[in-house]
C-alpha cells in the first residue's frame, strides 16, 4: 500500500463520525468518495477562523497549501524563512485528522529575486543557484518530514509555447534542465516517505500533454524519485471536452504512476493566460442559470471520468473551498468576480454539487 492509500484509510477511519449525515443533509464529498481517493481543498491561514473551514471539515479530507509553501512567501530573504502560515495549516491538518499536501517546492513565478542575485549583485552562477536551490528543499521539505503526503515538487516547467520544451525560467537558464532532476532528488532526500510530483496547467491540451509525458518519462528513466503526475484542472465552463480529458486521464495512466487532479475549479467565463484591463463584457459577472447550466455538466463528466480512473487517481483537490473566495475573483481581471466552486458564497452547494456526488 502506497502513503496516498494509508493515508486515504487513516483519514477516512478518523472523520468517518463526522461524515456520516442526516436525512435531510447535503452528502460529505469525503463520504461519497471515501473508497475511491482523497477530497482536498487549498486553504488559507485565514480559512481556519472562517466560517468556511466548516465547509471543509465537513466535506473534505485533505488539505493543500494555497500560497505559503510557496518559493518567495516562504523564503523571502536568503537568511529567513516564514513558516507561521504553513505551520498554522500543518497544525489545523493534523488536529482534525486530515491529510496535508505541500505546495510547491519550485515555482519560478513566485522565487524571490534574491535567489537569483550573487552577492556582487550580478546573476548568480551556477553552483550558487544549485546550493540555494538545495538548501531551500532540505529547509522546507525537511519541516514538515513525516507530515506531508504528497508534495508538488516543480511546478510548471513545460512551455506553452508549441515549439519549445521547457520554460525559460532563470533555473533552466543558470543551472540547465538538471535543475528539475536535482529538484526530486532532494526533495527525497529531505523525505523519504513523502510522494513527489510534477505539477503542471492545460494538462489536457495534446501538445503539452506530450511535453508533460516526455519529461515524466525521462526523469523515470534516469531512475529520479517521481512518483505521480499533478493535473491542475484550472478549466472553465467552455472546455475541456470529454474526449480531450479521457485521453489526457488514459496517458497519464500509462505511466504506471499515480494522478493527484491537483488545483481544480471551473470559471464560468474563458480561461485566459495575461492579465488585462476590464472591458465591458467583464461587468455581468452574476452565475447565470445558462453558466450554472454548463459548469454543472462539466463538473458531472469530469467526475464520471475521475470515477472511471479512480485507480489511479489517489486525490482530487479543489482550489480553494467555497465561492467566497477564490483566486479567479482577481485573475486576470482584477474586481471582477468568477464562481468556479461546488459551494456558493453563502456556504450551501450549487447544482454543480448534485452532480459530483450523484452516482453514475
Amino acid at each position: 500500500m502506497h502513503r496516498t492509500s494509508s493515508i486515504l484509510l487513516a483519514v477516512c477511519t478518523l472523520s468517518l463520525g463526522s461524515c456520516l449525515i442526516g436525512r435531510n443533509d447535503p452528502p460529505s464529498l469525503r463520504r461519497v468518495f471515501r473508497k475511491k481517493f482523497l477530497v482536498g481543498a487549498s486553504m488559507s491561514q485565514a480559512n481556519i477562523v472562517s466560517e468556511e473551514s466548516a465547509v471543509l471539515l465537513r466535506h473534505f479530507n485533505s488539505v493543500t497549501t494555497e500560497n505559503v509553501l510557496k518559493m518567495g512567501p516562504v523564503h523571502p530573504a536568503e537568511d529567513r524563512y516564514d513558516f507561521s502560515g504553513a505551520d498554522s495549516i500543518a497544525d489545523f491538518a493534523t488536529r482534525h485528522g486530515l491529510g496535508f499536501r505541500g505546495h510547491t517546492l519550485l515555482w519560478h513565478k513566485q522565487a524571490a529575486d534574491w535567489m537569483f542575485r550573487g552577492p556582487d549583485g550580478r546573476p548568480a552562477s551556477r553552483e550558487l543557484l544549485m546550493q540555494r536551490l538545495r538548501d531551500h528543499i532540505l529547509t522546507v521539505a525537511g519541516r514538515y518530514r513525516g507530515r506531508a503526503y504528497a508534495w508538488d515538487v516543480v511546478n510548471e516547467a513545460v512551455s506553452d509555447e508549441k515549439d519549445r520544451y521547457l520554460t525559460p525560467t532563470p533555473f533552466l537558464e543558470i543551472i540547465g534542465p538538471e535543475y528539475i532532476e536535482m529538484a526530486f532528488r532532494w526533495a527525497h532526500e529531505a523525505d523519504p516517505g513523502a510522494l513527489l510530483f510534477y505539477n503542471d496547467y492545460r494538462e489536457t491540451d495534446p501538445v503539452k500533454r506530450g511535453k508533460i509525458l516526455r519529461l515524466v518519462n525521462e526523469l523515470k528513466q534516469k531512475g529520479v524519485p517521481i512518483h505521480g503526475v499533478g493535473m491542475q484542472c484550472h478549466w472553465s465552463i467552455y472546455g475541456p471536452k470529454e474526449e480531450e480529458l479521457e485521453a489526457a486521464l488514459r496517458d497519464y495512466a500509462s505511466l504506471g504512476l499515480p494522478i493527484h487532479i491537483t488545483e481544480l475549479d471551473v470559471s464560468i467565463w474563458p480561461g485566459e493566460p495575461e492579465r488585462r484591463e476590464k472591458r465591458p463584457s467583464d461587468s455581468d459577472d452574476r452565475m447565470t442559470p445558462e453558466k450554472s447550466r454548463a459548469q454543472e455538466e462539466l463538473y458531472g463528466m469530469a467526475f464520471r471520468l475521475f470515477r472511471k480512473y479512480a485507480s489511479r487517481i489517489d486525490a482530487v483537490t479543489f482550489w480553494n473551498i467555497t465561492d467566497r473566495h477564490s483566486w479567479l475573483d482577481d485573475w486576470p481581471i482584477r474586481g471582477r468576480k468568477d464562481h468556479p466552486l461546488l459551494f456558493d458564497e453563502s456556504l450551501q452547494p450549487k447544482p454543480a454539487f448534485w452532480q459530483v456526488v450523484r452516482p453514475k
